[in-house]
């Protein structure tokens, strides 16, 4: 299409475009050059001699040229939108370049201006001369201006102090009078028109605030009196200038909070309102911005997810509600056909507000009520009527009108009646009597029951609550009752269910959970009277509510390969901060644990598979945070680092439960003259990276006693070392340890190099008596601090240990012989492979694989489904018996008792 089919074609749409060219108002040559592509900043450039016009006796023609450049932009824009030759984004973001560009020239005149006349600020702290950020707010922050936007700009300078000229001024007077000229520039109405209208109420203490704030006032500010509304605002902030400042390092804090932040639903909810309530009041149903369904519905639906998840998942911390919309569906946070839905309604609506706008360049967005305009606006959009054009209108909206509802249902409307016997219960007066009757009816103790329910309403925590918060835990103890009576120990979960409750009481966003999503709470008490485990972990872990309602928690999901460029993406999203990338380890850790435990509980794994996905989890967070640590090591020598993380014991063998320790050895293969220091300051810092606790909890306990010479050796050892120690000095039980022992993460040439050495030791040709002697005499050491008694399945006779070290002893004596049996695949699988190989008698085997299999089992209960201890029956005593002969056939003697 040539530049004048291009102006044809568009000008029955817009009068505002047919006035500019019956008047003349246009060079059409010029504009003809523009039309046939998208504009670039460039263009903005070369359209007038800038630096010319930036000496202060040019500011007429200055803020001339500037209206000029608008009034072709703005023919440009319109031009090729309704020929339909752009898009959408080249609408938004060419009127939003434009914006920057205007406001740039403006910032650097009225600077230049005001520094001749009184000479440089300089910072009262830093001494160092002061520029004016400018910070853009709604759409212009989020490059989504239309066509007749208002820009929302905020002025912050960075610190208090005085001009260096003869005719001192403060800062605050002198960047006052940059920002009053900056808005003159750009805001002021003259023959020629406006750049653009300029609205500052977005501004602490909005008309009443200052004009400018430094930036400790603004920290300050936002700190003491920021409101709710005022972090939506500040989701979009972006700066406009490129002078140096703090800004965004102080702003985040407020808007994103550290934690799962739902006490924004109500303020969302309370703004939404707020807005229905004056467009109902202005008679605006019929405005696609502000009425239902419109587009102030699609962002707050975008928001919302950035307010509550955005200072976990930095990805989220973006501007335009279209890229926030994408990532909310790479994140699983909304559904495909939702989003697919919103964004195609999103252009309808913004196609529509622009074809408003273009008729006659006027800041509206409500449907037009003449008959022309409602066919030229059809037509424009594609639809041969009017009637046609409101007909997908109203489908858009009422789409977007329903995900919305979906979104930001009032939990009160949607909320079970409350039990009238429970609400009584909790009520602080009544009869004591009535109570005990009641609670015994649905199952409870009083006795146990009304104490703590007194000790609630009457406690210090409970007072303290905000009027909203305390409103919400009335609600939801009757309901917590009402659940907590339908399981078979009532009691315990709703003992447990209060602990937890009283755990959260202080943060009013777990509270404000609970109320938005009632749904949550029987999935919480139907964990909680299962697992005083998984209740344990909920309380030092509530940002695991949200994984309650997740599509993803009972899917099976072994695919940690995707799971690591997934945590990959979430720590480079931390932009490098130490703190913020462990408290990322630590959610991503505890998010898959907690997962894997609901999973269990509902009988989804055998033990020895979850086990299997715990040691892979941990291998992920290893190898994850060593990568991490050596990026951010001073004074590394290489790129890569020769070092290798080994995990034995449970880790090793690949047994992990939920509370196992991590048994790690540090080897490195580096012949560099500061190798052993560096390789101990990245050990020292790895090991802080999965110990410390953090806001968000910790990772693993860590246990480095076995590596070479234990508590006395170093906390690295070369692998030269290593290899030396395991031929000269190290003892049977070191070996035996060696067998559980396998690479985890770092130089895969050093594993290789482990990998020898282990392979090596453990094929060496012993002489059996000694070794089956020293095996049994170790097994006897422990009897003094671990009895063999029957209730322990660990240490009993016939239990856990004699099974290892049965295993442990098969390895050492006959691997030089069968390699196969240094393949780490666990102890039920090498006693398979022992009796193939004919060591083992193969029905003692079986069994005690069996034996060995319902060990782990039962230790797995004793952890998560609040087994005290397995009843010691015929069962338990005949898989002892089992393993007992097998030690026998083994090791030629009765087991010691």
């Amino acid at each position: 299409m040539t530049p004048a089919q291009i102006l044809a074609t568009a000008r029955p749409y817009s009068l505002f475009l047919s006035r500019l060219l019956d008047n003349h108002l246009l060079d059409t040559d010029r504009l003809y050059s523009w039309l046939q592509r998208p504009l670039k900043s460039e263009d903005f450039y070369s359209f007038a001699d800038w630096a010319q016009l930036q000496v202060s006796e040019n500011e007429a023609e200055l803020a001339r040229q500037l209206r000029l450049l608008r009034r072709y932009v703005m023919a440009h824009i319109m031009a090729r939108d309704l020929a339909r030759v752009s898009d959408l984004a080249e609408v938004t973001t060419t009127i939003t370049h434009l914006a920057d560009f205007a406001i740039n020239v403006a910032e650097q005149y009225a600077h230049v201006y005001y520094a001749d006349l009184y000479g440089e600020p300089i910072g009262y702290h830093s001494a160092t001369p002061q520029r004016l950020s400018i910070v853009g707010m709604g759409k212009m922050g989020g490059y989504e201006l239309n066509v007749s936007s208002d820009i929302d700009l905020i002025f912050v300078f960075p610190e208090a102090g005085d001009t260096n000229g003869k005719r001192q001024k403060s800062n605050q007077e002198f960047f006052t009078k940059v920002g009053q000229k900056i808005i003159a520039l750009l805001n002021d109405i003259t023959g020629d028109g406006q750049v653009f209208r300029v609205d500052m109420r977005l501004r602490p203490d909005g008309d009443a605030g200052a004009l400018v704030i430094n930036e400790t006032a603004l920290e300050q500010y936002l700190i003491q009196h920021g409101r709710e509304w005022e972090r939506y605002a500040w989701t979009k902030a972006r700066l406009i200038t490129d002078h140096p400042n703090n800004i965004a390092a102080l702003v985040r804090p407020f808007v994103y909070r550290k934690y799962l932040d739902f006490n924004a639903y109500d303020a969302m909810r309370s703004l939404h309102q707020q807005i229905q309530r004056e467009v109902t009041r202005k008679g605006m149903a019929d405005n696609i911005k502000l009425g239902a369904g419109g587009i102030r519905e699609v962002e707050f639906v975008a928001q919302i997810f950035q307010l509550i998840r955005g200072g976990q998942v930095r990805s989220l911390q973006l501007k335009g509600t279209q890229e926030t919309l994408h990532t909310l569906l790479q994140q699983g946070m909304l559904q495909r056909d939702n989003v697919d839905t919103l964004l195609q309604a999103y252009h309808f609506l913004r196609d529509t507000e622009h074809r408003l706008q273009y008729w006659d360049d006027q800041q509206t967005q409500m449907l037009p009520t003449g008959a022309e305009q409602q066919q030229m606006l059809a037509q424009s959009m594609d639809y041969a009527n009017y009637a046609d054009y409101l007909a997908a209108l109203n489908l858009h909206r009422e789409a977007v009108n329903q995900i919305f509802n979906a979104i930001f249902i009032d939990p009160d409307d949607k909320a079970k009646p409350q039990n009238p016997d429970m609400v009584r219960v909790w009520q602080d007066e009544g009869d004591c009597e009535e109570k005990t009757a009641l609670l015994a009816t649905y199952g409870f103790d009083a006795k146990n029951v009304l104490p703590r329910l007194r000790q609630l309403h009457h406690g210090s925590q409970y007072r303290q609550l905000s009027p909203a918060a305390q409103q919400r835990f009335d609600e939801m103890i009757p309901a917590v009752l009402s659940v907590a009576a339908k399981y078979p120990q009532p009691d315990t979960t709703l003992t447990r269910l209060l602990d937890f409750l009283e755990a959260i009481g202080r943060r009013s966003s777990y509270l404000a959970f609970m109320h938005e999503r009632p749904e949550a709470l029987e999935k919480l008490a139907g964990l909680m009277s299962q697992s005083s485990w998984v209740a344990t972990y909920l309380q030092q872990h509530p940002v695991l509510l949200d994984e309650l309602l997740s599509n993803e928690l009972m899917r099976i999901d072994t695919d940690w390969a995707a799971h690591a460029q997934e945590l990959v993406r979430l720590l480079d999203d931390c932009h490098g901060d130490v703190e913020t990338q462990m408290d990322v380890l630590r959610r991503f850790q505890h998010a898959w644990t907690f997962r894997l435990a609901v999973q269990d509980l509902a009988g989804l794994w055998i033990v020895e598979a979850l086990s299997d996905q715990l040691s892979a989890l941990a291998d992920l967070i290893i190898q994850t945070a060593l990568a991490r640590v050596w990026a951010q090591l001073p004074r590394r020598h290489t790129d890569t680092p020769h070092f290798a993380v080994i995990g034995y014991g449970k880790l090793g063998g690949k047994e992990l439960g939920y509370t196992s320790d991590l048994d790690l050895v540090y080897i490195f293969a580096d012949d560099h003259p500061d190798a052993i220091d560096i390789y101990t300051r990245l050990a020292r810092r790895l090991t802080s990276w999965l110990t410390v606790p953090t806001g968000a909890g910790m990772l693993y306990d860590i246990d480095l006693r076995l590596r070479p010479n234990g508590d006395s050796g170093f906390t690295v050892t070369h692998i030269q070392a290593f290899e030396r120690y395991q031929r000269e000095n190290a003892w049977i039980w070191e070996h035996q340890a060696l067998t559980r022992a396998r690479f985890i993460g770092g130089d895969s040439s050093v594993g290789t190099r482990f990998d020898a050495v282990r392979n090596e030791i453990l094929c060496r040709q012993r002489n059996i008596d000694e070794l089956r002697a020293e095996i049994i005499a170790m097994r006897e050491k422990m009897f003094p601090t671990h009895p063999p008694v029957n209730s322990n399945v660990k240490y009993a006779r016939g239990g856990v240990v004699d099974v290892e070290f049965i295993v442990q002893y098969l390895i050492l004596a006959y691997a030089h012989q069968y390699p196969q049996l240094l393949q780490n695949y666990g102890n039920i699988a090498l006693l398979s492979i022992a009796a193939e190989l004919g060591l083992v008698d193969s029905r003692l085997a079986e069994s005690s694989r069996i034996a060995y299999r319902y060990y782990r089992q039962q230790q797995h209960n004793t952890r998560l489904r609040d087994a005290v201890t397995p009843p010691v029956d015929a069962t338990l005593l005949a898989h002892y018996q089992v393993v007992k002969q097998l030690w026998t056939q083994v090791f030629a003697a009765a087991p010691a008792e």
